[in-house]
């Protein structure tokens, strides 16, 4: 209870000094990623503030502008325009991951801190290129993904280290929805999101990357040893460019990962089980969370608040790391080493399914 109470108040301690600063000037570089709702509709807290949009596409800008009642004079028509006259501290990328490379190597020689949406990049190649560029001008380069903010995930992380349930054995990750076209996203994130050059993949990229995220989060600096993935076109009306259908098998020394990743679930689902020794941990969703410690205990159901600010949102998160108020863990969930093992586990898992081989990583 004392230490619980302690934590608490580091986290309210955090918050005022974080509080005091001046807001975090940020770019946001790209629209047709629709992720970027949750930067163009967030609610003022003073943390951040938008000066500047980079989007060629001048009928999909206005047309966001309008939506959220921004002013039109934030939209320009090139990333290094905006770079320019808006001067920020920091960038948002919500264009393709094939993109992310670019945003990079526009901002970090300039100073500025980039946060992208995830996967990191569009391949190993393109990731490896990054990481040199961030690290050589001394700049964050974190990577966003939803499950990120979700309370059950960072409960499972602590009940995991407090070595509530033994040794992990197993995880399973499954993430995904019905397809994108079936959801209705719009024309300009579906051209994209269904190109294997500007995607990378589909499903396997798509939602295979939260996965290789949670995963080499839970298992802390442990490395794994090998990939094999299996991918689908299910729809090859709909989607004949790229895979649909992805399961990715991550296996450790002593345990395994199971991701889950694809665009025919009947539902909308980002949800993990966690096996360990003794018993499991299962987070449903972002507030809603089960688990048992061992054979002859009771299951126990929880729902979880929202976590508290800054850690319940990407751009608060963002700030606070670049003001000094948080200090980033070297293999937390936003990370450019946690997201490095991604982009090889992602690397590894497409090369395993165009071979039909089990891949061993280095």
């Amino acid at each position: 209870m004392v230490r619980g109470s302690f934590i608490t108040l580091l986290l309210l301690l955090s918050t005022f000094a974080m509080s005091q600063q001046k807001p975090l000037k940020i770019g946001v570089a790209g629209l047709t990623h629709t992720h970027v709702h949750w930067i163009l509709g967030r609610e003022e807290r003073g943390d951040i503030q938008l000066v500047g949009i980079a989007e060629p596409n001048r009928d999909l800008a206005e047309r966001y502008v309008k939506q959220h009642g921004l002013d039109p004079a934030l939209i320009y028509p090139s990333l290094d325009e905006m770079l320019e006259k808006s001067a920020p501290d920091a960038v948002t990328a919500f264009g393709t991951i094939f993109e992310h490379l670019e945003v990079v190597e526009k901002c970090a020689p300039k100073g500025i801190h980039v946060m992208v949406e995830k996967p990191l990049a569009v391949s190993l190649y393109h990731a490896i290129k990054m990481k040199v560029l961030a690290e050589r001008y001394g700049i964050w380069l974190l990577t966003n993904y939803e499950t990120t903010w979700y309370a059950t995930n960072h409960r499972a992380f602590e009940l995991v280290n407090k070595d509530s349930i033994g040794d992990i054995r197993k995880i399973v990750i499954h993430d995904g929805h019905p397809g994108p076209k079936e959801i209705g996203v719009n024309d300009e994130f579906l051209e994209w999101l269904t190109d294997p050059v500007q995607n990378g993949g589909g499903a396997i990229t798509d939602f295979g990357c939260y996965g290789a995220n949670l995963s080499t989060w839970l298992m802390g600096d442990e490395k794994p040893v090998s990939v094999t993935a299996v991918t689908q076109q299910i729809k090859p009306d709909i989607y004949p460019k790229v895979d649909d259908e992805a399961t990715i098998i991550v296996t450790y020394p002593k345990s395994q990962t199971i991701i889950q990743a694809s665009w025919n679930w009947p539902i909308h689902r980002k949800d993990m089980q966690v096996y360990g020794q003794t018993g499991y941990i299962f987070a449903d969703n972002r507030n809603d969370m089960r688990y048992k410690f061992h054979e002859k205990a009771r299951e126990t159901s929880v729902k979880l608040p929202e976590r508290p600010v800054p850690y319940d949102d990407p751009f608060a998160y963002f700030a606070g790391v670049i003001n000094g108020g948080i200090k980033i863990p070297r293999n937390g969930l936003s990370s450019l080493e946690n997201n490095m093992m991604v982009m090889k586990i992602l690397d590894a898992a497409i090369k395993s399914a165009k071979e039909g081989k089990t891949i061993y990583l280095e």
